[in-house]
């Protein structure tokens, strides 16, 4: 991997060919979401988003603790015995980082080097695909600390349904990998050392594919969700592969029997 773009003390940012890593870089302290690193992170998403040479990208954490711990609770203590005033997570200045990651174009996948909790499980579950390892937990604890779980509340139950959802959102209490993978909430579950090789294997998997595709039928199946599927069907997000110079390419690699070269148009 090649570093790329200025590189900070919270957030490493590499490129793998076509793929794009950003590694959290707070191990010692889980590497929770300081308002500083939400930023950065933000930033280095949508530059990725906009990054014509980028079509997959993976975010990871550093160290085997953990993925992210969440928000940084020492941080929102230290401002509450400041005076400083707290805003809800939809009603600041700032874009909200689970909704930018869940938003953005490109494929987003998550290779949990660690636990995920709280925030982070949100930073989790917002990416496409994830990929961890055995020892690793995951939950949602907002409700024993007095929070409010906002992005979690929203998107768990779409992914695994109202009953299980709830159960985690309202006991606040951890599961375990395997459970998270039967949950459908993981892709794979493979030795804590592979976790990283597993995610960039299945980034650069995607990234051979027309990029014009991959943008589409992401972004049909997601925005689908919430149509009937007449309306789904209908949709028409972004460019038309279908009337792409990748499309024929595509077809006439397929009958030459070589490697399609993209040229995203």
């Amino acid at each position: 991997m090649t570093e790329v773009h200025p590189q900070t003390d919270e957030l490493i940012i590499t490129d793998d060919q076509f793929v794009r890593v950003l590694r959290l870089n707070r191990p010692e302290r889980r590497n929770a979401l300081s308002e500083s690193l939400k930023m950065q992170l933000i930033t280095a998403l949508l530059d990725a988003d906009e990054d014509s040479e980028v079509r997959v990208i993976v975010i990871t954490g550093t160290g085997s603790a953990a993925f992210c711990a969440g928000a940084d609770l020492k941080d929102m203590h230290q401002n509450d015995q400041a005076g400083v005033r707290f805003r809800t997570p939809m009603n600041r200045v700032d874009r909200n980082v689970f909704e930018v990651v869940y938003e953005m174009k490109k494929p987003t996948i998550a290779a949990l080097n660690g636990s995920a909790v709280a925030g982070g499980f949100e930073l989790a579950i917002a990416c496409n695909l994830r990929v961890t390892h055995a020892a690793a937990v995951f939950g949602l604890p907002e409700t024993k600390i007095g929070m409010g779980a906002n992005f979690g509340s929203v998107l768990l139950p779409r992914l695994i349904g109202v009953t299980q959802a709830l159960e985690m959102l309202l006991t606040g209490e951890y599961i375990s990998a395997e459970r998270a993978l039967e949950f459908g909430l993981m892709n794979r579950l493979v030795p804590a050392e592979e976790v990283l090789m597993q995610s960039m294997s299945l980034a650069h998997t995607i990234a051979k594919n027309a990029p014009i595709s991959v943008r589409r039928v992401k972004a049909v199946a997601l925005r689908g969700l919430d149509l009937s599927v007449a309306s789904a069907l209908r949709q028409d997000p972004g460019m038309n592969p279908y009337l792409s110079e990748d499309r024929q390419e595509g077809i006439a690699a397929r009958l030459e029997k070589r490697t399609p070269v993209w040229k995203n148009r």
